[in-house]
C-alpha cells in the first residue's frame, strides 16, 4: 500500500466523496486541493476566476501540490484542470500513486446539473454540456497519465473506494 494517494479527474467524477470515504478507512488525512487554495487565496475559487483569472488560479494549484510533496498518509483530491500541467502530474506523482475516476459526459452532466459554482462551466445547460464535453476532450491525454484509471459509472462511492484500494495493493 502507498504512503499517500492522489484522485484525479473531470468535476463530478467523485474525487472527493471517493477521497473522504478511503481516507476515513485508512485512518489518514483528507486534502481537497481546491480548499487549499481558497484557504491560501482568501476568497472562493469562482472568485479567484473571476478577480484574478484562471492563470493565478493555476499557480495557487501548482504552489500547493509543490508544498504537499514529502507528506504522508494522505488521500489528496484535485481539481479536474489540475493535470493540465505536465509539472503538476510529475508533483502530484511525488505524492503518491494517480489514481483517475472517469465517467462518461452524460453521467458527469448529470451530475452537475445542478452546480452553479463551477467556474468553467457557466450559462445554460446546454453551453455547460459542451463545455464540459470540451474539456473532457482537451484533458483527456492529462486524465490518461495516471497510474489506475477507475470508471465511476454504476458504481457506488463504497464500490468505487473499494476499487481504488484493490487496485493499489496489487502494486
Amino acid at each position: 500500500m502507498p504512503n499517500s494517494i492522489v484522485l484525479t479527474g473531470p468535476m463530478g467524477s467523485g474525487k472527493t466523496s471517493v477521497g473522504r470515504l478511503l481516507a476515513q478507512g485508512l485512518n489518514w488525512e483528507f486534502i481537497d486541493l481546491d480548499a487549499l487554495i481558497v484557504k491560501q487565496a482568501g476568497k472562493s475559487i469562482s472568485a479567484i476566476f473571476a478577480d484574478d483569472g484562471e492563470t493565478v488560479f493555476r499557480g495557487f494549484e501548482h504552489q500547493q501540490l509543490s508544498d504537499l510533496v514529502g507528506r504522508e498518509r494522505i488521500v489528496l483530491s484535485t481539481g479536474g484542470g489540475a493535470v493540465i500541467n505536465p509539472e503538476n502530474r510529475r508533483l502530484m506523482r511525488l505524492i503518491g500513486p494517480v489514481v483517475n475516476l472517469t465517467a462518461s459526459l452524460d453521467v458527469l452532466a448529470a451530475r452537475l446539473v445542478a452546480c452553479n459554482d463551477r467556474p468553467l462551466l457557466q450559462g445554460e445547460e446546454a453551453a455547460r454540456v459542451a463545455k464540459l464535453e470540451r474539456l473532457l476532450q482537451e484533458r483527456e491525454h492529462c486524465y490518461a497519465d495516471s497510474d489506475i484509471r477507475i470508471d465511476t459509472v454504476g458504481k457506488s462511492v463504497e464500490d468505487v473506494a473499494a476499487e481504488v484500494l484493490k487496485r493499489l495493493s496489487k502494486g
